[in-house]
């Protein structure tokens, strides 16, 4: 059984382990098994509840005076650690009342065995961090195509995760960045009978059943090369719009 994490200062205190994309949100039960072994609870950076700003006014309110903050991907890809300090210092300027102080971990976990390793070298919020806006995210992107990956119960328990890691992988290989293809993790995208599933936008072409050899094709074949993969294409009926509009 993994050990926990060192005794915390004399002072009451609070270790909070943070899934940094929905591939945490997916793996839930694996990240509450990994905080129970360090004395720790859990958030999320994104789409999972509680949030991270939810759980440090928890711990804030329960009179803890430091928090541990220690951010966790388990998945191929995600948000960025700076993104962990940019919301725990919004929270921490924006917090009204009592304040913990938050040292968060200067690197992410990126299995559970490397939390407490990582949990040994933190940085405090000072305040002065970088904010939630930035000139550099003022306009939509200009990214050719957004790739919508599918992490909903069933894609995930078939196999999602490694057909993302196999995408993102090939993409790095051929040098195409997020302004060329912006790679995004969604919920459930319905035909889950066909899963794991991957849409291409503005394409409008959805595929079914990907695995890691798919992913790669996907990327060199149609992303890259712009022909579309017919052997894993699902059939898409759109329906019209029949709403009737006055002049």
């Amino acid at each position: 059984m993994t050990s926990p994490l060192p005794d915390a200062p004399a002072r009451r205190s609070a270790v909070l382990l943070v899934g940094m994309s929905i591939g945490e949100v997916v793996r839930r039960d694996e990240l509450l098994r990994t905080a129970a072994s360090h004395r720790a609870s859990i958030a999320f950076l994104q789409q999972g509840d509680p949030s991270l700003s939810a759980a440090l006014t928890r711990l804030a309110n329960e009179g803890n005076e430091t928090v541990v903050v220690i951010g966790v991907r388990l998945a191929a890809s995600g948000p960025a650690h700076s993104w962990l300090r940019r919301i725990a210092a919004h929270w921490w300027r924006e917090r009204a009342g009592h304040r913990p102080e938050l040292l968060v971990a200067t690197r992410l976990a990126d299995s559970p065995d490397a939390v407490a390793a990582v949990a040994a070298v933190t940085k405090a919020i000072s305040g002065t961090e970088p904010g939630l806006t930035s000139t550099a995210w003022e306009e939509v992107p200009g990214h050719r195509h957004q790739v919508m990956v599918c992490r909903g119960p069933r894609c995930a328990a078939v196999g999602a995760e490694e057909g993302l890691r196999a995408l993102v992988g090939k993409l790095t290989e051929l040098g195409l960045g997020d302004d060329d293809v912006l790679v995004t993790q969604t919920g459930c995208q319905f035909p889950c009978n066909q899963a794991p599933v991957v849409s291409v936008q503005p394409d409008d072409i959805w595929y079914g059943r990907i695995d890691p050899a798919v992913a790669d094709r996907i990327v060199t074949e149609h992303l890259a090369g712009g022909r579309p993969v017919e052997s894993h294409r699902l059939p898409r009926h759109r329906r019209e719009q029949t709403g009737h509009h006055d002049d």
